[in-house]
């Protein structure tokens, strides 16, 4: 199925996989970062080759490309330089389509789902594991907190080397806690690139057990089904290809897991975008919204706890903004306390007419989850623990992140 014509028209690259110009050792490559992790991590190609790659577009042929270049490259050289990008999962190719969906059938077959931060932002052995987490979460008493949530902990699934300061204060509250179930509500950064695989289902749960190096968390199977019995009115599923490269469960079980070292089961939920709140809230995300929270209720118990993982604003270029992120700064951080005070004082009706008065603005990844959270438990109260910006300086971006217990 690889490429194999000079005159059929090129499949386009992938408009998934960013590309992004480094420097390695004083040599000027492009970097390709695929999100849906189908590119082998690490390819990265000659930055000589970037005018080629500006011409495969999905309109042109190897003999255009080489006309156009003025015979610059050979046709032969061209269609192997072709072929190794459709070999690699770069193209928008039959080979790419074909190739992706086998691995999307595997995964959602498999029992268990793999950790997929492993050997990136965590060790890959338990003993390795357990010491980077000894001394990854070790504190002097200054970043430990006192106060100890009674049903949730809002925290950021924001990379382990950045928010490390954040984690500590948050994840320590929950050292006494014991509880029997985890609920994990979740950010779903993936489950827009499989089309209208999700159009209508905003809750993604799983029916496998979740691992970390020489841990498995077993998924509560009483939730999955009470959730699933309803699922034609509350828009959950167990179809659960968002989940595996997903890192927004996976960092609340590894970081929770230093502290509970007792058995409990989790259900984990990775939660879509709810857009459609913005413009009507009573249609269909709203009804779906309003049945999930009440299936949610009616699984709760004294010994249920949950967990809600979720980031703050995204600004900057990197995320399509004109200005650069310091620039924007006192305005992201107004808008960030007003969404932490909003849900900390458990205003759901004020966060989501908030939200909605510009249309997300500042593309909070986190609101999703905390709405979800809101909406099952109205009357509880939280209280804020800390808030912090990181600053992408040199691509001129910036993330906030925050920690609130319930």
């Amino acid at each position: 199925m690889i490429y194999k014509t000079k005159s059929d028209t090129i499949p386009p690259v992938r408009r998934d996989v960013a590309i992004i110009p480094i420097s390695d050792n004083g040599r000027n490559i492009l970097y390709f970062n695929d999100p849906l992790q189908y590119v082998e991590e690490g390819f990265a190609l000659d930055a000589k080759v970037e005018p080629i790659l500006s011409l495969i577009n999905g309109i042109h042929s190897v003999d255009r490309i080489v006309e156009v270049l003025d015979n610059q490259i050979s046709g032969d050289d061209l269609l192997h330089f072709i072929q190794l990008l459709d070999q690699n999962l770069i193209l928008e190719s039959p080979f790419y389509e074909e190739n992706s969906k086998k691995r999307e059938s595997l995964f959602e077959n498999s029992d268990v789902r793999e950790p997929a931060l492993v050997n990136q932002s965590y060790p890959n052995t338990s003993a390795e594991l357990t010491a980077f987490l000894d001394d990854y979460l070790q504190t002097d008493g200054n970043g430990t907190s006192t106060q100890e949530p009674q049903k949730a902990l809002y925290a950021p699934h924001i990379d382990l080397r950045v928010g490390q300061s954040n984690y500590k204060k948050a994840f320590s509250t929950l050292h006494s806690i014991k509880p029997k179930k985890v609920v994990i509500l979740a950010t779903s950064h993936y489950s827009g690139h499989y089309g209208d695989y999700y159009a209508d289902k905003p809750f993604i749960g799983s029916n496998k057990n979740f691992t970390i190096p020489g841990r498995t968390f077993k998924t509560d199977q009483n939730s999955i089904e009470v959730l699933e019995n309803n699922a034609t009115n509350n828009g959950f599923t167990t179809r659960d290809r968002a989940h595996r490269v997903e890192h927004s469960i996976e960092t609340h079980l590894l970081l929770a897991s230093h502290y509970w070292k007792h058995e409990f089961t989790v259900l984990p939920i990775l939660v879509g975008g709810f857009d459609e709140l913005f413009y009507k809230k009573d249609g269909d995300m709203g009804s779906k919204l309003k049945a999930f929270t009440s299936d949610l209720q009616s699984i709760d118990d004294d010994d249920t706890f949950f967990l809600i993982s979720g980031d703050l604003s995204h600004v900057g270029k990197k995320f399509g903004d004109v200005l650069p992120a310091e620039k924007l700064r006192h305005d992201v951080e107004t808008f960030d306390k007003a969404f932490m005070n909003y849900s900390s004082e458990n205003k759901s009706e004020e966060l989501i007419n908030y939200m909605a008065n510009e249309y997300d603005p500042y593309r909070v990844c986190g609101f999703p989850p905390m709405l979800t959270f809101l909406k099952t438990f109205p009357d509880l109260k939280g209280e804020i623990l800390q808030y912090d910006w990181w600053d992408e300086k040199e691509r001129e971006s910036a993330v906030s992140y925050s920690s609130i217990i319930y």
